[in-house]
Parts: structure tokens; C-alpha cells; sequence
């Protein structure tokens, strides 16, 4: 992307970019749901092991060119991959136990809360007030969609139902927890002058390695069938390789905290598919919370006005990128 194109239009472009995976994500949990003899760990260990190694391949060039500056950053490189193989086992396993719609919910509702908290104890960066307002919008509608989900479940299968959406639930906190790890860790490779697709190659390509061990074990039922082959190549090739490309290109203009905030995106997308294509049941405080979670992306993308000087000349440069993001730098009033 081009960067002389102005910090306003690259973040917007970035921003589409993490829009653009986001929708791709959403289509995980209605996916893993065509192959059910197929269990959670397999799905995971697939999608993101095989979508990892693809990563590495497409980015080898320039991993290969950029390999120093990856050997001296290595302990974020491992970071980011030990996040990258935890992510995938948790999530399928939460969507499993709780419903596609509740496991995407909490997964990807809570991990803008996860980066923030990270990037203000790590980078000492301070949002501002439109960020945090479209987060707060954004989990707000995460939590009424997760309350809806667990009322239903409740009224169909009663109390096994309710445990097993308790432990979905804590398991998706694990998954928002090492989605907004492996974030943090790509965007703070990419802003140390390592390109995003070495740095997003790097970071996948060995968390897809950790995750071979758990796909040998597990996959098994992925070749016992067409279907079931189907369902694995497309989570590797599409949502992870194509929508983790993207992802990395986003994280190239806009900072981890609004990213994830962006990715708020997916749920709203999973748990619509999963009432149209998969037959799950969404009561109207489910809709409203997905109606919540457009207002949020409609508050974090609509362009702000660019902040001037007290000479009265544009600000330009990271001050500009960090306003258009909706983020303040530290110390900013």
C-alpha cells in the first residue's frame, strides 16, 4: 500500500483490510459446523496450522531477507507463534461448548479490552475517548449476543447446556487473550521496520509448526471424507491464509487495539450465518447486540477531523495516523 498516499487514507485502507478478514473469520464457525465428526482441536490445529505454514511459504523471500532483524526480536517472534497455536484450540473448542454464535461472541468481544490492556502496560499508549466509546459500544453488544445465546441454551437443554457454555465461555477469554497477544506482537514487529507479510509470516509459520503435533493426533477424521477434507482445506486457505494477509496488511497502518476493535465485525457475521445457515435461534436482545457492534465499527471508521497545530498547519505524520486511528499518544491531552 501506498504510503505517500497520506496517514488518512492508508488507515482507512487498513482499516477495510481488517474489515475485509474479519467477514472472512466469520465464516470459521458455520464452516467447522459442515464437518461435526471433526473435532474442535482438528479444526483448530487445520485452519491455523496448515494457514500458518501457507503464511511462512507466501512470505519466505522475505523472511529469508529479514531474518537478522527477526533473530533480534525472536522473543516476540515466540510470543506471537505460542499465541497463534493456543488461539485456534481454544476458540474451536469454545464455539464447540457454547455455539458458534457465543464463542465467536466472546473470542473476538473481549480481545479489544485484552490489546488495550496490553498496550498500555507494554507501550504506554493512552486511547482516547472515541476509542474507548466505540469499544464500549462494541462489548456491550458482544455481552447482550453472549446473554441472548446462554438464555436460549438455558430454555432448550437446561443445566448441561449452561456448564458447557461456562466453559465455552472461559475458553473464549483464553482465545481473546492470545488473539490479542499475537496482534500486539505482529504490529510491534511490523512498526519495528520488518514488513508485514516477513513479520505475519515468521509469526504464523511457527505457531503453525507447534500446532502439526495436535493436527497429527487429532486429524484424522479430516481424510475420512470429502466433506470433512473440504471443510479443512478451505479454513487453511481462505479465513486463515487470505484473511490473516489481510490482517497483517491492516496492522501495517492502524495499532492492535483497533484492529481487534474492528474485528468486532466477526461475530456479528458468524452469528448471522449461524442463524441462516447453520439454524441456531437468535432472540431480539442477540439482535441488538449485533446492531450495537455496527454502530461501534460505524464510530471507529467514520473519519475524524484531523487535529491542527496552534500555528494552524495540519498535523502530519504518526501524530495524524494515531488521530485517524482513534488513539492518543502517551501524554497526549
Amino acid at each position: 500500500m501506498n504510503r505517500a498516499a497520506g496517514p488518512g487514507r492508508t488507515t482507512g485502507t487498513g482499516a477495510l483490510c481488517v474489515l475485509a478478514a474479519s467477514v472472512l473469520w466469520g465464516t470459521t464457525g458455520t464452516a467447522a459446523t459442515l464437518a461435526p465428526a471433526v473435532g474442535p482441536l482438528a479444526i483448530g490445529a487445520v485452519a491455523m496450522g496448515m494457514g500458518g505454514l501457507l503464511q511462512a511459504l507466501f512470505a519466505a523471500p522475505r523472511i529469508a531477507r529479514h531474518a537478522a532483524r527477526l533473530r533480534e526480536r525472536r522473543g516476540t517472534v515466540l510470543l506471537g507463534a505460542v499465541s497463534v497455536a493456543v488461539y485456534p484450540l481454544a476458540f474451536y473448542s469454545s464455539m464447540r461448548l457454547a455455539g458458534v454464535a457465543v464463542g465467536t461472541v466472546v473470542s473476538i468481544g473481549t480481545a479489544p479490552l485484552a490489546s488495550a490492556l496490553i498496550e498500555r502496560a507494554v507501550d504506554g499508549r493512552r486511547l482516547t475517548r472515541r476509542w474507548g466509546s466505540a469499544a464500549a459500544l462494541g462489548m456491550l453488544g458482544t455481552i447482550l449476543l453472549c446473554a441472548a445465546e446462554a438464555a436460549h441454551a438455558t430454555g432448550d437443554t437446561g443445566q448441561a447446556s449452561v456448564a458447557a457454555t461456562l466453559l465455552g465461555v472461559a475458553l473464549g477469554l483464553v482465545a481473546a487473550a492470545t488473539y490479542a497477544l499475537y496482534s500486539w506482537a505482529a504490529h510491534r514487529l511490523i512498526t519495528g521496520q520488518i514488513p508485514s507479510r516477513a513479520a505475519m509470516g515468521a509469526v504464523f509459520g511457527l505457531g503453525g509448526l507447534f500446532l502439526l503435533p495436535v493436527l497429527a493426533v487429532t486429524g484424522a477424521p479430516l481424510v475420512g471424507s470429502w466433506s470433512n477434507a473440504a471443510v479443512g482445506v478451505y479454513m487453511a486457505l481462505v479465513p486463515m491464509f487470505i484473511g490473516y494477509v489481510l490482517f497483517g496488511w491492516g496492522l501495517a497502518h492502524v495499532p492492535a487495539s483497533t484492529a481487534t476493535t474492528l474485528s468486532l465485525l466477526e461475530p456479528a457475521v458468524a452469528a448471522v450465518l449461524a442463524v441462516v445457515v447453520v439454524g441456531e435461534r437468535l432472540p431480539a436482545a442477540g439482535w441488538a447486540g449485533i446492531a450495537l457492534v455496527i454502530v461501534c465499527l460505524a464510530v471507529l471508521t467514520t473519519p475524524a477531523r484531523r487535529p491542527r497545530r496552534r500555528s494552524g498547519e495540519p498535523v502530519t505524520g504518526p501524530d495524524a495516523r494515531d488521530a485517524q486511528a482513534g488513539l492518543a499518544r502517551p501524554g497526549a491531552p
